[in-house]
């Protein structure tokens, strides 16, 4: 199984991950505004913690976005660096597929509406469907990932679960969809562990893009990402 680190900076939680040897590493903190701070601190220790160091990676994970346009750029820019230190592949996951990720592992329910605040009265929203096949887990996106009001959505005719800081506006959202979720996660953030799951699957798959093109996905127009020169050497 492949090696992968994870990151995610994309919401007030701060979180790294590490798969090694098919076990899962995961720090996790909640922690507004101190992202820029913490996130190496944080990648060092688990890498220790591992007894591994950058070299030994196959991969490195982040969430792409959507999310916090100042975090998202925190992740993006360490992740090009460190990638491109070492000559890593990275792979870009959606921080809403990982938000839905999260709620399948603890619910088992396969058909959810993860949503984010988008701030500005906005929800970042998508529709991701978890099945199985042959033993791996399938990942399908059936709602394609948008930013819009929360009753901007229309009908909508599946039954579905629903996690996420965007369901804040959950009596507006369910008017527009014409129908309540089956099963409600409270607020939950993406977490770098679902990160670093479904990352070796697409790891597996080919899914990876060079550190110049770990960028981030805003969904907003109006915002551009410029890459920067990497700071990060090699170790």
């Amino acid at each position: 199984m492949p090696t992968i680190l994870a990151l995610d900076t994309s919401t007030p939680a701060c979180s790294v991950a590490l798969i090694v040897n098919g076990a899962v590493l995961e720090d996790f903190r909640i922690a507004p505004r101190q992202h820029n701070d913490l996130i190496l601190p944080m990648i060092e220790q688990i890498l220790a913690q591992a007894g591994i160091s950058l070299s030994q990676l196959d991969a490195i994970a982040f969430g792409r976005g959507p999310g916090s346009f100042t975090g998202l750029r925190i992740s993006a820019g360490v992740v090009q660096g460190l990638a491109y230190g070492q000559d890593l592949p990275v792979v870009p996951v959606s921080t809403l597929k990982a938000l839905a990720y999260e709620g399948y592992r603890e619910c088992n329910h396969d058909t959810w509406l993860p949503a984010l605040d988008a701030r500005m009265g906005e929800i970042y929203i998508g529709g991701y469907q978890f099945s199985e096949s042959e033993g791996d887990l399938v990942v399908s996106e059936f709602l394609t990932e948008r930013v819009c009001k929360p009753d901007a959505m229309g009908h909508f005719d599946k039954e579905f679960a629903a996690i996420g800081s965007g369901w804040i506006h959950k009596e507006v959202i369910e008017t527009s969809l014409g129908r309540a979720p089956v099963l409600f996660c409270d607020e939950r953030a993406p977490r770098a562990a679902c990160i670093a799951e479904l990352a070796q699957i697409d790891f597996k798959q080919g899914k990876m893009v060079n550190a110049y093109h770990a960028i981030p996905t805003y969904l907003r127009d109006e915002v551009t990402w410029e890459k920067q020169p990497p700071k990060i050497g090699k170790r």
